[in-house]
């Protein structure tokens, strides 16, 4: 590649951050702000699908997986300005081993995650996980930035910009402890409030919400192992060029 082209490339890939990070952060001053201007709900359960401030809204997996997509989308920015977006630097720089292990550990499969089992239970029955009632309030291209665009975003982020994965063992125990985070965080809540965060839990039985907790953590492991998977086909070449490197 001549410099003249990974000039290109570089400028490329900073344009996807910006427009990623200007699309994330705005996503979430919506959520804060606006949501609540508008909101004219009067029944209590809706109420409770519009939660008000950020410690409310921290009850949603999607709000911790949107928070996770913008703060990494200001460290890629950070790297993409002081860090290095070598293949196999001789000196890696903090920022973009954070930037790495971050992508690889959390922003990627959480985000599958949350793009796959929000479409897969809306497909199902959409008052599980998005009630039509919160439609006046929860404008559709919210949705798409919540649920789809993670996805989108992160899938362009694979195929532009390089990253050395971490050990698998290191990669797999980040994402574990933040997914066991979550599902302890979610039952305080429902001992708290006396409400499942989400609708589908009301409906599942003991034995049954067990099964699905145990799927869901399963499922987000694998997708880890999915993004290592694709990551050693999309950049190939270049890893065996770093591990030449390296030696």
């Amino acid at each position: 590649m001549t410099k003249v082209e990974l000039y290109k490339s570089r400028v490329f890939v900073t344009i996807i951050h910006l427009f990623a990070l200007g699309q994330f952060a705005y996503g979430l001053f919506y959520n804060k702000f606006e949501i609540q201007r508008s909101a004219k709900l009067e029944t209590s359960p809706s109420r409770r699908l519009v939660p008000e401030g950020f410690g409310q809204k921290v009850k949603f997996f999607t709000y911790w997986s949107l928070i996770i997509q913008t703060i990494y989308y200001v460290i890629s920015l950070i790297n993409d300005f002081v860090g290095t977006n070598e293949v196999a630097p001789k000196r890696t720089p903090t920022i973009r081993k954070v930037k790495d292990y971050l992508m690889s550990a959390l922003a990627f499969p959480v985000a599958l995650n949350v793009g796959v089992t929000f479409w897969t239970l809306y497909a199902i029955d959409r008052e599980l996980v998005l009630p039509r009632v919160l439609d006046p309030v929860f404008p559709s291209w919210l949705n798409h930035v919540m649920h789809t665009n993670i996805v989108v975003f992160m899938v362009l982020e694979l195929f532009t910009s390089f990253r050395a994965y971490p050990k698998r063992s290191k990669g797999l125990a980040g994402l574990s402890a933040f997914i066991v985070c979550y599902l302890i965080w979610i039952h305080v809540v429902k001992h708290y409030s006396g409400f499942w965060v989400y609708p589908v839990l009301e409906v599942l039985q003991l034995p049954q919400r067990i099964i699905f907790f145990a799927a869901i953590v399963a499922f987000t492991l694998c997708l880890y192992l999915f993004g290592e998977f694709m990551n050693n086909i999309v950049w190939e070449k270049e890893l065996k060029l770093a591990q030449r490197k390296v030696k």
